[in-house]
């Protein structure tokens, strides 16, 4: 409509400086172009977007990204003192001591590399409060970039740096995929951004299509090593039967999984074989031209929403989908934009007629610096990619691996072999003298989200994340002694400490003397049947003693434990 408005303009116009040629006179200045009646208050329609530009996408990527180091440095302030404070499950401070004295007692390029962390120069004497700031100052910069869409790569390195700090700190509750995954998304934004112009249109920092193609680089990675991981991994992924199981025995359920559960076999194939299509086959769309690459990002979305929809997998599946958000151009990413005279949209639209128009803003000496540092960043990431993709081709492939201390390149996947059976361990205390009485009265610990009251519903909590529970899923098909912080869990909920205690959705013992004994039982957990005898009673599970996970322990009996460990006494 834009086009036919300016031809049916250009006739009056040529019609009126040929009268005016008739009559003598000169020629008439050009008239601006008004679409509406005088006083109508309307201007012109504004100038139509361009294909091929990223300022739009830009604003788009730093305000994801923002939203996931927001949600992230969230769970870090919520649950950190708990799990890696002075008295976590897994202190961090020993830990870091533990790094210091392997190399040497002192903290040199080695422990660095080892465990690259601001916290090393920061006060050791309250560790609580340390991890507090760092979280809360990730926060308000992440809630500042997200509100605003403006930011800057002093402020992206800050949120990577912070998050980073926590991640190699964090031991095994921050040993998750995703953990990588943000930091290497975090330091792509880095690279978006001017260096100190805060701005959500930096007119002399266009966006870099060397950095662009760095987050095409990254879900192509992401999606072709979880196709590859399940092809060479579990059997039911070539069989088609994986999904006949995953919807139950996936880490955290969500109501929506209990029904997809009981759909019939032929979905559950069909649902294995459109997982390969996207992850083997779409990944490819991404050289295929503009057209293809946005097809690419549309089918990759989605699937992400599909995930998000029928499970709790912390914010995997939504940060996923902001590198394939670099599948979209300007005019892609449009209608999410206001058309109001003035506004971001038409100011990019402005910029790309005035460029059109040869109105190029004169170079400056910090152009030139940023091209050097934009190709310096496309080799970097070239060169860390050469171990990543040789792990791809490798039939051993290895996922969610980093082969560099600062993860910025990373190997990636999920769900390589798939659980046929639930099963949970399940805390109970007892105020009996005699753990071994079979009049002893044992009640039971329910967690934040994991499966353990049958008649819980299962929640729905994605992109938020529980560690605790998480682990607790891995700890049921593994032993105690491979996860000892189960047994500190076990002495904390002894002592009712209220750090702990926070971590847990009930207390059985609340408002009365802590127990005496916790043990650890195993259970097998199934999905009751929708309309059947157990759902009709209200119970969304059902379960089968296996038999004890851990023997009742007491506080007494735990003081050497502890004190092997260094671990702070429970009083």
């Amino acid at each position: 409509m834009l086009a036919a408005g300016s031809d049916m303009a250009a006739p009056s116009a040529a019609l009126r400086q040929r009268r005016a040629a008739a009559g003598g006179g000169a020629p008439e200045a050009p008239e601006r172009a008004v679409a509406g009646p005088v006083g109508s208050g309307a201007g012109p329609p504004p100038p139509p977007l361009p294909s091929g530009t990223f300022w739009l996408t830009r604003i788009v990527l730093l305000r994801s990204i923002a939203l996931l180091y927001f949600v992230a440095f969230l769970v870090a302030y919520h649950q950190n003192k708990q799990l890696i404070g002075e008295k976590g499950l897994l202190p961090c401070k020993l830990y870091l001591q533990n790094v210091k004295k392997y190399f040497k007692g002192k903290i040199n390029l080695d422990a660095l590399s080892y465990a690259p962390t601001i916290i090393w120069f920061l006060d050791w004497s309250d560790m609580d409060s340390t991890l507090d700031y760092l979280s809360l100052v990730g926060l308000a910069t992440s809630a500042f970039v997200a509100i605003t869409g403006c930011a800057n790569m002093v402020l992206m390195s800050v949120l990577w740096v912070l998050y980073l700090s926590l991640v190699n700190v964090g031991q095994i509750w921050y040993s998750f995929g995703w953990e990588s995954q943000l930091l290497e998304t975090g330091f792509l934004g880095i690279f978006l951004c001017p260096l100190w112009t805060l701005s959500r249109l930096p007119r002399h920092t266009p966006p870099s299509s060397i950095v662009i193609w760095g987050f095409r680089w990254l879900i192509f990675r992401i999606m072709l090593g979880a196709g590859l991981i399940k092809i060479r991994g579990d059997r039911c992924w070539r069989d088609l039967t994986c999904m006949d199981y995953h919807y139950e025995t996936q880490p955290v359920p969500n109501p929506i999984a209990y029904f997809m559960h009981r759909s019939p076999w032929w979905f559950h194939q069909f649902e294995t074989l459109v997982n390969h299509f996207i992850e083997l086959v779409v990944p490819f769309f991404l050289f295929l031209g503009r057209r293809m690459c946005i097809v690419h990002g549309l089918l990759q979305i989605l699937f992400q929403v599909l995930l998000i929809i029928s499970g709790n997998l912390s914010f995997l599946n939504w940060l996923t989908m902001v590198p394939s958000i670099a599948c979209f151009d300007d005019i892609s990413l449009g209608f999410l934009f206001s058309s109001r005279r003035g506004g971001v949209k038409e100011r990019v639209a402005q910029m790309q007629l005035e460029g059109a128009a040869g109105e190029q803003l004169p170079l400056r000496y910090g152009c030139y610096v940023r091209k050097v540092v934009n190709i310096s960043f496309g080799l970097l990431i070239a060169y860390l990619s050469i171990p990543v993709v040789l792990n791809l081709l490798n039939s051993r492939q290895v996922m969610n691996t980093s082969f560099n201390p600062l993860r910025i390149v990373n190997t990636y996947g999920a769900f390589g072999s798939i659980t046929k059976e639930r099963t949970e361990v399940i805390l109970q205390g007892t105020s009996s003298l005699d753990p071994n009485d079979p009049a002893a009265v044992w009640e039971e610990y329910d967690f934040k989200c994991k499966p353990g009251d049958l008649k819980r519903r299962p929640c729905f909590i994605t992109p938020y994340h529980y560690r605790l529970d998480w682990l607790m899923w891995f700890a049921a098909f593994q032993t105690y002694e491979q996860n000892e912080w189960i047994i500190h869990l076990a002495g904390k909920l002894l002592a009712q400490e209220e750090e702990t205690l926070s971590l847990m959705a009930t207390n059985p013992f609340a408002g009365r003397a802590p127990p005496r004994w916790i043990r650890g039982e195993h259970f097998k957990y199934k999905y009751s049947q929708p309309g059947g005898k157990h759902a009709s009673e209200g119970r969304w599970w059902i379960r089968k003693r296996i038999g004890p996970y851990f023997p009742p322990v007491n506080l007494q009996g735990l003081k050497k434990f502890y004190e092997d460990r260094n671990w702070p006494y429970p009083v």
